[in-house]
């Protein structure tokens, strides 16, 4: 199979390829959106930064649990210890979309753990006690969230709590791109959203709690995803952004606001077969 490489840059782009990477088509012709997208805003970009294909990119949106990414990275950024255990309090209740949680109140594990829980399931909880666990307390965790996040050049891109339950917590698929591209240089953050299985015991005097990763197509032998992270609140749609190795080439997958539960999955599958097939 060849990936056929396209740079969309206004409406239609022919655009000749260089040696970027091996076997691919020399000249292709496109209409944005061919791939038939069903999600508002998408960028895929090659190992080097490239654009093969975008969509609506520079678009600010809500962007819900992509956020705990950013939250992983500040915390594995800081001295503070992975082994050390948090505890879930009445503080760490979503009082904004009213989520619920299977961490009640009382329950205990490493910040390490928490930091799995938040990125393999998305556990709002786990990253809330994340950001309200850290010296200075919340208000001085989301402002290194944004302070990292002009250190990344995400100069549109605004972060107001850990767990992504605020609409304030917004960015563009093209910056998005590169909060994905700094996220795989952390060895943590790979395995936790690649990980399709946790159990943890948080509760000394019951069993363990099991959890899966909220990213179905890691079950999909046909895809090879290197990080991942999905994303919902009503505000946002659904949102998918992935690290992914297609036909041996490393790309970067941007999905936001996608309507309907199972979309950014289809559309993953949409764009892999556009990149293989060339159209």
């Amino acid at each position: 199979m060849r990936i056929a490489h396209v740079r969309v840059l206004t409406v239609i782009v022919i655009f000749m390829l260089g040696q970027t990477a091996p076997a691919l088509a020399s000249h292709f012709t496109y209409i944005e959106g061919s791939p038939g997208l069903r999600s508002a805003s998408a960028i895929v970009m090659d190992a080097n930064g490239h654009i093969i294909y975008g969509k609506d990119v520079d678009t600010v949106r809500p962007i819900a649990s992509i956020t705990k990414l950013m939250t992983a990275m500040v915390i594995l950024d800081s001295d503070v210890g992975l082994e050390e255990k948090l505890t879930v309090t009445k503080q760490d209740r979503d009082l904004v979309q009213l989520t619920g949680s299977r961490l009640e109140y009382g329950a205990t594990l490493t910040r390490r753990e928490m930091i799995l829980l938040a990125i393999m399931s998305s556990e709002n909880r786990a990253a809330t006690v994340l950001g309200r666990t850290w010296p200075g307390g919340m208000a001085s965790f989301v402002s290194r969230m944004n302070e990292k996040a002009m250190q990344l050049g995400m100069v549109k891109s605004r972060f107001a709590d850990p767990a992504g339950l605020h609409t304030g917590n917004v960015s563009t698929a093209s910056e998005l791109a590169l909060m994905l591209r700094a996220a795989k240089d952390y060895a943590l953050i790979r395995e936790a959203s690649t990980n399709t299985r946790l159990e943890v015991r948080p509760y000394p005097k019951r069993g363990p709690l099991v959890y899966g990763n909220t990213n179905r197509l890691l079950k999909n032998k046909t895809w090879d995803i290197a990080l991942s992270k999905t994303g919902y609140i009503n505000e946002a749609g659904r949102c998918l952004v992935m690290m992914a190795n297609i036909e041996g080439e490393p790309v970067s997958i941007v999905l936001l606001n996608s309507f309907g539960k199972l979309t950014p999955f289809g559309d993953s599958n949409r764009l892999r077969k556009w990149m293989l097939t060339g159209g």
